[in-house]
């Protein structure tokens, strides 16, 4: 696919600079673009990397001087997704039908348009809504409900009596409903807490690969609508996750947590049981959560603080070595005081 500059402007809604016949064939990263693609630049603090990209044109806000070609965005990253999805189209959806190495069961219920891969396994009472893909080696439990046009990758699993909302993706090797970790001492030895609950997922939610979502003991584990889960994220039993929440690779959140709305968890952060995080929060990478966050707090390190006071005492620990010899040489002029 070929545009001009002008017409990706033009496409786009926004303004531009350079020449307007400049032919635009392909999306890049600022390193690797060449003279006939487009990249962006989203965070004003790399703008140190713009004199050596060889990019036809760049998605820049406003704030950043560039002297080349460029289109003005107040949102360069949204706006370069979007030219992403122009010359990078998706992945073509797999045509309806049931492949003959699926295994349904007869008592499922498949909407229209369903496309079922080979070697997936549909349990009695599932129910597929319509335009939904299973592509290859998909377990779906009895009675598990699953939305309408929802892509489901290979290897996932969802148990039994999970209930999946519309327009969800999940990545391959991801696990929903799996037991949750309860179990009682009894002696010596641990019973297992029977796991009856369920999980529910949303609408528009996203699961990255390898995340494990286990049902609740008793109730449901819920992620509302619009969470967006990075790979490899544990989700305990009973935890409830609010809308619009993102949480990135290798956090764990121990059972019964709760965290609200539109809230940011960096990469493996931990997270203690029945805590509750406020809305609008950020939990630093590596945070370890042991109390409660409230609303809007920003919070670091372990244990989790704000993240200001986190950052002096990391400063502080920094400057321990040097602290250490003043102390020593303090202690000698004393020491040679006192000898006198």
């Amino acid at each position: 696919m070929q545009r001009t500059l002008k017409q990706l402007a033009e496409w786009l809604g926004l303004e531009f600079r350079g020449e307007p016949s400049l032919l635009i064939e392909g999306v890049s990263t600022l390193e690797m673009a060449g003279a006939n693609m487009v990249t962006f630049l989203a965070n004003p603090k790399y703008k140190d990397q713009l004199p050596g990209t060889r990019a036809g044109a760049v998605i820049i806000s406003p704030e950043v001087p560039y002297e080349r070609a460029c289109l003005i965005s107040r949102n360069p990253y949204a706006d370069f997704t979007k030219v992403v999805g122009l010359y990078a189209p998706p992945i073509p959806r797999p045509a309806p039908g049931i492949h003959p190495l699926a295994v349904v069961h007869p008592e499922a219920h498949l909407g229209q348009d369903v496309a079922i891969g080979p070697f997936c396994v549909v349990g009695a009472k599932a129910r597929l809504g319509d335009h939904t893909v299973l592509t290859a080696q998909v377990f779906i439990g009895d009675d598990t409900v699953v939305g309408d046009h929802c892509i489901v990758y290979a290897n996932v699993v969802v148990r039994e009596r999970v209930a999946i909302g519309n327009r969800v993706i999940i990545h391959p090797g991801t696990v929903i409903g799996a037991d949750g970790f309860g179990f009682a001492p009894v002696g010596e030895t641990y019973a297992k807490i029977p796991q009856i609950g369920t999980v529910v997922i949303e609408d528009d939610v996203e699961i990255g690969a390898n995340v494990t979502i286990d049902r609740a003991s008793l109730g449901e584990t819920r992620l509302g609508q619009g969470c967006k889960i990075d790979n490899l994220v544990q989700i305990a039993h009973n935890v409830t996750i609010g809308p619009l929440t993102v949480i990135a690779a290798q956090t764990g959140i121990s059972g019964s947590s709760k965290v609200g709305r539109h809230v940011m968890i960096g990469g493996q952060a931990g997270l203690s049981g029945h805590l509750t995080i406020g809305d609008h929060a950020v939990l630093g990478a590596q945070a370890g959560i042991t109390r409660d966050v409230p609303e809007k707090q920003f919070v670091s390190g372990y244990p989790a603080r704000p993240h200001t006071e986190s950052m002096r005492q990391l400063a502080a620990v920094a400057r321990l070595p040097e602290l250490i010899k003043k102390i020593q040489r303090l202690e000698a002029r004393l020491q040679a005081l006192e000898e006198k």
